[in-house]
């Protein structure tokens, strides 16, 4: 027998005869659930959020708070420009996203880029203040390409139109 079949079998015959098969089988089972509730705990991981908020070509950007589709930043547009071959299309959805920066609301136009394949880079799902479909200019689940030359998805825009003005109350 080999020295380590040899180690092996010592050290599985001392531990049977220092603990019982219940109370091995019930470590192990805490050692795996243990195990498997590892990836929960808290981590640092405050400047890497802080980052992904200021990079427009990361889903966690703050304009892109209402957005549904692939990032034209990672499409070789930009966050108001389509990349070239494509067309931006006239309608639009929008969205009202807060800048973590100014602590200010704006109002941010999602422009589809159309006439070329799906990007299928970066794709962002967020839907925050998306409503149903019958809110169809809240709604982020339309393919916009309609008023362009062909209505082949490729990557959508975020443009900040402006600043969200608060509602003035009645006097």
């Amino acid at each position: 027998m080999s020295r380590l079949d040899h180690l092996t079998e010592r050290a599985a015959r001392k531990l049977a005869m220092h603990v019982s098969r219940r109370s091995f089988l019930a470590r192990l089972g805490a050692l795996l659930a243990g195990g498997t509730a590892l990836p929960l705990l808290p981590l640092a991981r405050g400047a890497s959020a802080a980052e992904a908020v200021e990079d427009p070509s990361r889903c966690e950007y703050w304009r892109h708070c209402a957005i549904d589709g692939f990032l034209c930043e990672c499409c070789g547009g930009s966050a108001t420009a389509c990349p070239p071959g494509t067309e931006m299309s006239p309608v639009t959805w929008i969205g009202t996203c807060k800048n973590p920066a100014d602590g200010r609301d704006y109002l941010v136009s999602y422009n589809d880029c159309c006439g070329k394949g799906y990007c299928g880079r970066c794709f962002c799902n967020r839907n925050e203040g998306d409503r149903p479909i019958y809110y169809p200019h809240r709604s982020n689940d339309i393919n916009w390409c309609a008023g362009t030359t062909t209505n082949v998805y490729h990557c959508s825009t975020a443009i900040v139109l402006g600043v969200a003005s608060e509602a003035q109350p009645e006097s």
